[in-house]
């Protein structure tokens, strides 16, 4: 049974979870954003930011265990789903694509040193990716000469895309995520320049900032 929190334990709790929301919605924009910005997005005052997150790194950190673990899930829910693969696949992305789970922990890469937990997170999740990736070409619903880090890359550029009210800016992310996954199908001809990006790829860019 669920112990309900009591008044101040339930008002941390909401505090948190504006200060993730807030978080999120300000990093994705400009992860060198201030601190402070958080703040004033979530309607929280700096001190009650700063005890629950002491510095701007553990707020990112958290931040990107969130959205690896947000996109764990989608991506187990997708694999379960023995239906249509094409159908299970697109549906995964739409999920990725309106929680920004994924695309977070790719746009914070770098602005902080990653833990032990957040690596072990990130390799589940790319093993997952994977995972679906390759049952989703097997199936040949998904063209041959794209990679996961591809998919990795092309939901990021969309999920940056932001216009004044949050109705307009989701209409426009899943209209171009629509968009995409029409040039994604395996019935699509012309064939791409250049080689795919690369797990190596990805994983340079948290060691580019690093030193």
């Amino acid at each position: 049974m669920t112990v309900p929190l009591n008044g101040r334990r339930a008002e941390a709790a909401r505090n948190d979870g504006r200060i993730l929301d807030a978080a999120r919605e300000v990093f994705l924009a400009d992860p060198s954003a201030p601190i402070a910005a958080v703040a004033t997005n979530a309607g929280v005052g700096i001190s009650a930011l700063y005890r629950r997150y002491p510095s701007k790194q553990h707020l990112l950190q958290e931040l990107a265990k969130d959205g690896l673990t947000r996109f764990i899930a989608d991506l187990k829910v997708a694999l379960a789903d023995d239906g249509d693969p094409w159908n299970a696949y697109t549906a995964c992305l739409r999920r990725v694509l309106d929680g920004r789970s994924q695309a977070l922990a790719q746009r914070l890469a770098g602005t902080f040193p990653p833990t032990a937990e957040l690596t072990a997170l990130a390799a589940r999740a790319g093993k997952l990716h994977d995972t679906l990736h390759r049952r989703t070409q097997r199936a040949k619903a998904l063209r041959k000469d794209v990679s996961t880090a591809d998919i990795t890359l092309l939901l990021e550029a969309i999920m940056v895309i932001e216009m004044p009210g949050a109705d307009r800016g989701t209409a426009l992310r899943r209209r171009y995520l629509a968009l995409i996954l029409q040039s994604l199908r395996a019935t699509h001809a012309d064939r791409l320049p250049g080689p795919a990006a690369a797990e190596n790829d990805l994983n340079a860019r948290w060691r580019s900032k690093e030193t």
